[in-house]
Protein backbone atom coordinates (compact mmCIF):
# COMPACT_ATOMS: atom_id res chain seq x y z
CA UNK A 1 0.00 0.00 0.00
CA UNK A 2 1.14 3.31 -0.84
CA UNK A 3 1.60 6.21 1.53
CA UNK A 4 -1.36 7.88 -0.26
CA UNK A 5 -3.62 5.22 -0.21
CA UNK A 6 -2.12 5.08 3.84
CA UNK A 7 -3.42 8.46 4.25
CA UNK A 8 -6.73 8.17 2.69
CA UNK A 9 -7.59 5.23 4.75
CA UNK A 10 -6.60 7.12 8.48
CA UNK A 11 -10.00 8.97 10.26
CA UNK A 12 -9.86 12.31 11.44
CA UNK A 13 -11.58 14.74 13.29
CA UNK A 14 -12.84 17.87 12.54
CA UNK A 15 -14.24 20.56 14.38
CA UNK A 16 -16.81 23.60 13.52
CA UNK A 17 -16.95 26.00 16.43
CA UNK A 18 -19.71 28.85 16.90
CA UNK A 19 -19.18 31.97 19.30
CA UNK A 20 -21.97 33.71 19.91
CA UNK A 21 -22.06 36.90 21.57
CA UNK A 22 -25.73 37.78 23.43
CA UNK A 23 -26.95 41.41 24.89
CA UNK A 24 -28.37 41.38 28.09
CA UNK A 25 -31.91 40.17 26.79
CA UNK A 26 -29.90 36.78 25.42
CA UNK A 27 -30.22 38.63 21.85
CA UNK A 28 -26.99 37.29 19.81
CA UNK A 29 -25.11 40.83 18.69
CA UNK A 30 -22.42 38.88 17.10
CA UNK A 31 -21.65 35.32 15.55
CA UNK A 32 -18.57 33.97 14.48
CA UNK A 33 -17.44 30.81 12.89
CA UNK A 34 -14.55 28.62 12.06
CA UNK A 35 -13.90 25.32 10.88
CA UNK A 36 -10.56 22.99 11.76
CA UNK A 37 -10.34 21.96 7.50
CA UNK A 38 -11.89 25.56 6.56
CA UNK A 39 -10.24 27.69 3.91
CA UNK A 40 -10.37 30.84 6.24
CA UNK A 41 -7.65 31.02 8.96
CA UNK A 42 -9.60 32.23 12.11
CA UNK A 43 -13.07 33.28 12.78
CA UNK A 44 -15.88 34.47 10.45
CA UNK A 45 -18.46 36.99 11.26
CA UNK A 46 -21.28 35.95 9.73
CA UNK A 47 -25.50 38.00 10.36
CA UNK A 48 -27.24 35.00 10.86
CA UNK A 49 -27.04 31.33 10.74
CA UNK A 50 -29.14 27.81 10.85
CA UNK A 51 -27.59 24.51 12.14
CA UNK A 52 -29.75 21.53 12.20
CA UNK A 53 -28.86 17.66 13.21
CA UNK A 54 -30.89 14.40 11.97
CA UNK A 55 -31.06 12.16 15.05
CA UNK A 56 -32.18 8.96 13.04
CA UNK A 57 -32.69 6.85 16.53
CA UNK A 58 -35.71 9.27 17.30
CA UNK A 59 -36.32 10.43 13.38
CA UNK A 60 -36.03 14.17 14.31
CA UNK A 61 -34.09 17.13 13.83
CA UNK A 62 -33.17 19.21 16.24
CA UNK A 63 -32.06 22.75 14.82
CA UNK A 64 -30.05 25.70 15.90
CA UNK A 65 -31.62 29.26 13.98
CA UNK A 66 -29.71 32.21 15.03
CA UNK A 67 -29.78 35.57 13.65
CA UNK A 68 -27.99 38.95 15.08
CA UNK A 69 -30.74 41.76 16.61
CA UNK A 70 -29.59 44.75 13.72
CA UNK A 71 -30.04 41.83 10.49
CA UNK A 72 -32.70 43.57 8.00
CA UNK A 73 -35.85 41.76 7.26
CA UNK A 74 -34.21 42.45 3.39
CA UNK A 75 -30.72 40.48 4.00
CA UNK A 76 -32.62 37.95 6.04
CA UNK A 77 -35.16 37.13 2.54
CA UNK A 78 -32.15 37.03 0.75
CA UNK A 79 -30.61 34.81 3.42
CA UNK A 80 -33.65 32.27 2.73
CA UNK A 81 -33.87 32.79 -0.60
CA UNK A 82 -30.10 31.01 -0.97
CA UNK A 83 -30.88 28.78 1.98
CA UNK A 84 -33.60 27.19 0.04
CA UNK A 85 -31.53 26.73 -3.07
CA UNK A 86 -28.69 25.34 -1.09
CA UNK A 87 -31.12 23.10 0.35
CA UNK A 88 -31.90 22.14 -2.79
CA UNK A 89 -28.25 21.09 -3.87
CA UNK A 90 -27.78 19.32 -0.59
CA UNK A 91 -30.86 17.06 -1.20
CA UNK A 92 -29.75 16.41 -4.46
CA UNK A 93 -25.82 15.53 -3.63
CA UNK A 94 -27.47 13.00 -0.93
CA UNK A 95 -30.68 11.65 -2.99
CA UNK A 96 -29.92 11.94 -6.03
CA UNK A 97 -33.54 12.47 -6.76
CA UNK A 98 -33.43 15.68 -9.51
CA UNK A 99 -37.56 15.81 -9.47
CA UNK A 100 -37.76 16.62 -5.91
CA UNK A 101 -34.80 18.91 -6.26
CA UNK A 102 -36.40 20.56 -9.02
CA UNK A 103 -39.24 21.02 -7.35
CA UNK A 104 -37.63 22.48 -4.30
CA UNK A 105 -35.43 24.95 -6.67
CA UNK A 106 -39.26 25.37 -8.08
CA UNK A 107 -40.52 26.69 -4.48
CA UNK A 108 -37.52 28.90 -4.59
CA UNK A 109 -37.81 30.85 -7.06
CA UNK A 110 -41.49 31.09 -5.93
CA UNK A 111 -40.40 32.75 -2.01
CA UNK A 112 -37.92 35.26 -4.16
CA UNK A 113 -40.58 36.84 -6.78
CA UNK A 114 -42.51 36.54 -3.72
CA UNK A 115 -40.32 38.66 -1.94
CA UNK A 116 -39.56 40.68 -5.14
CA UNK A 117 -35.88 39.32 -4.87
CA UNK A 118 -36.60 38.35 -8.57
CA UNK A 119 -38.34 39.85 -11.15
CA UNK A 120 -41.67 38.75 -12.14
CA UNK A 121 -41.76 37.08 -15.69
CA UNK A 122 -44.66 39.58 -16.74
CA UNK A 123 -43.04 42.78 -16.00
Amino acid sequence: MSTIEAKRMKSRTAEIKVTVDLDEADLPTRIEWQASEGQHEGPISCESMMFSVWDSENKTTAAIDLWIKDTTVEDLNLYFYQVIHKMADTYFRATKNKEISDSIHEFGEGFGKNLGLLKRSTE
